[in-house]
């Protein structure tokens, strides 16, 4: 079996509660919203190939200033998944964009996180950190 090296969860705010419990309570009391669509919005966004490239700063969080696609050989334009690297702020937004709107889920950036997707961009070594 592959050994992979997954990198540590970051949560970006506090658990208040177990996920589960909380979920199963609330479809005792109402109907749930999850989120919609994610790449129609960010084609609304317009981004060019350097947004796929670049590493935003995140919540202060220097760990995302390491430019490590700067010189990556294929195009990386349209890999939406990889956003949440290098534009973290985009998804941030349209995720809160949703809760905003009445969410009560929203879900993971990952339509395309498989090794055979991201395999087409050279970065199949990714998915987990996706």
């Amino acid at each position: 079996m592959a050994q992979f090296n997954v990198p540590p969860v970051n949560r970006w705010c506090e658990l208040k509660q177990d996920g589960e419990e909380y979920l199963r309570n609330e479809f005792e009391k109402r109907i749930i919203i999850i989120d919609g669509a994610m790449g129609t919005v960010i084609q609304q966004y317009k981004l060019k190939e350097e947004d796929f490239r670049k590493s935003a700063k995140f919540c202060g969080d220097d760990n995302w200033n390491d430019d490590k696609f700067k010189d990556h050989p294929k195009d990386l334009k349209g890999n939406n998944d990889l956003l949440s690297l290098t534009r973290p702020d985009v998804i941030n937004e349209i995720h809160r964009r949703y809760m905003e709107a009445g969410a009560d889920i929203v879900e993971t950036n990952t339509f395309s996180g498989t090794t055979v997707a991201q395999a087409d961009y050279g970065l199949e070594h990714l998915v987990f950190e996706i």
